[in-house]
């Protein structure tokens, strides 16, 4: 009986003192959740096409190939990125460089400006106990209830605030204006292709057990078999990049893109002005896209973790696969996403803001970029995605891409590094869906293009995705 007892206890320790069912249950009381639409965005079914051209190769350029690909389903913006949304993300990088700036001046007191521990803790419960900031202007959370006073009088506030401003000799007409060159936002990705490599995997039968060989942490230190970038490849810090960069669209597109061109008022005024605010965000590099993106994910995942909420899936760019999906909307053979053959309906209207006829770009309705919901959307509510402006994707460009990208959500990048930034064959970005700039062939959904990412033209914008949580919808009923 003694032995019959012991048993018991050591069965009772090894299964956590379960006695509901002695079954395979799975853990209960998990909230049942489903995907929650991103305003804004548009769910694309997941499906099959031919990605590619399906018609003749009109500039022979002999790198036209078609392949069928399956895509999982996603989320995309119904419209380009615009103008005041993409300034939501300018004045957060703003305001938080500015807040950042009060609170190491001291003045007010700096409590207005980042909060305490125990403050954040109330903010965020989830967190308590996980996070510490000890009050240092520099790591600590900002206080967004506190609003900034732009025209204040206080001498010291504006003193604390004035490296955010042009300097004097710079001022135009002595305008007190922010200096976009501050507008910096730093960020952080994981470097997922990297971690998944088996070369870059932890080997624990090959690391050395001599605990002064490994400087204390576990690892070993020098180059080599057991590091990554310099890191011990268990620490996860070593697929982490951290990036900087300025934030602020390059406005002087406009005027370099074109030779012997007027497009001054364009400079001055199409970023800024409220009559600009509903027309495609331009002279963004792909970079900056990609930050954007990754601020996207961050403000919304901040907001569904305060609220009790669980996070979804990143923002990004899409993939130059599911953005010819999107394109042609359940129209898998059609040279252009409203159909085709042609580029007009049939009261003779042109179907998108391009380079139409010999040469006019007012034919089509257009002159430069349009509103985003200007023309018909594409038989998934999507606009403009043939002509307007083209979008980056987050593929780099190589002719033969079709030859060896898998048909399973085809997907080829590559980030070069310091170096190799220096030659512009490796910073080739593709672009899709033809400008208001250009001809009729760039508007097909299958043509493609490419631009380097560390340019910012005026006739590129983006759009972003985010992949669908699960299968797809028709699973959640």
């Amino acid at each position: 009986m003694k032995k019959l007892l012991f048993f018991g206890s050591l069965l009772a320790l090894a299964t956590g003192c379960e006695k509901k069912s002695g079954e395979l249950i799975g853990v209960q009381g998990r909230e049942p959740w489903f995907q929650p639409d991103p305003f804004g965005m548009l769910y694309c079914p997941m499906g099959n096409m031919t990605q590619g051209p399906n018609d003749e190769d009109v500039p022979f350029a002999h790198n036209t190939k078609a392949k069928m690909v399956s895509i999982q389903a996603f989320y995309i913006d119904q419209t380009e990125l615009t103008n005041n949304e993409y300034r939501q993300f300018v004045y957060h990088v703003r305001d938080s460089i500015a807040r950042r700036m009060l609170a190491a001046g001291g003045n007010p007191t700096p409590g207005d400006y980042f909060i305490s521990d125990a403050q954040y803790w109330e903010i965020n419960p989830n967190l308590k106990g996980l996070l510490t900031y000890d009050e240092d202007p520099a790591k600590a959370a900002l206080n967004w209830e506190t609003p900034l006073n732009w025209r204040s009088e206080d001498e010291t506030y504006n003193t604390d605030l004035l490296p955010l401003f042009l300097p004097e000799k710079e001022r135009f007409y002595k305008r007190v204006e922010i200096d976009t060159r501050k507008l910096n936002f730093e960020y952080y990705r994981i470097d997922m292709h990297t971690a998944a490599k088996k070369t870059n995997r932890f080997i624990p039968e090959r690391t050395p057990v001599d605990p002064q060989a490994q400087n204390g942490h576990g690892f070993p230190t020098g180059k080599g078999d057991y590091t990554v970038n310099g890191k011990p490849k268990l620490d996860r810090s070593a697929f982490i990049i951290k990036d900087i960069i300025n934030i602020y669209p390059d406005t002087l597109a406009w005027v370099h893109d074109f030779t012997y061109s007027f497009n001054e008022p364009m400079t001055n005024m199409y970023f800024w002005h409220p009559a600009y605010d509903e027309y495609p965000v331009v002279g963004v590099s792909w970079k900056q896209c990609r930050a954007f993106a990754i601020w996207r994910t961050q403000l919304m995942n901040d907001f569904l973790y305060g609220n009790g909420g669980i996070f979804v899936q990143d923002f990004r760019l899409p993939t130059e696969a599911e953005w010819e999906y999107a394109a042609r909307g359940g129209l898998k053979l059609s040279p252009f996403p409203w159909g085709g053959p042609y580029i007009r309906n049939a009261r003779g209207c042109f179907l998108g803001n391009f380079k139409p006829m010999r040469g006019s770009y007012i034919d089509d309705g257009g002159f430069h970029t349009v509103k985003v919901m200007s023309y018909n959307p594409n038989d998934w509510g999507i606009y403009c995605m043939a002509g307007n402006v083209a979008e980056w994707t987050s593929n780099a460009f190589d002719e033969s891409a079709y030859d060896f990208s898998h048909d399973l959500n085809p997907d080829y990048v590559y980030e070069p590094n310091a170096e190799e930034e220096q030659l512009p064959v490796l910073n080739r970005k593709v672009i899709r869906g033809g400008s208001w700039k250009d001809v009729g062939y760039y508007l097909e959904t299958s043509t493609r293009s490419y631009e380097y990412q560390d340019t910012a033209k005026c006739y590129i914008g983006f759009r972003c995705v985010m992949t669908y949580l699960g299968r797809q919808k028709d699973d959640e009923l």
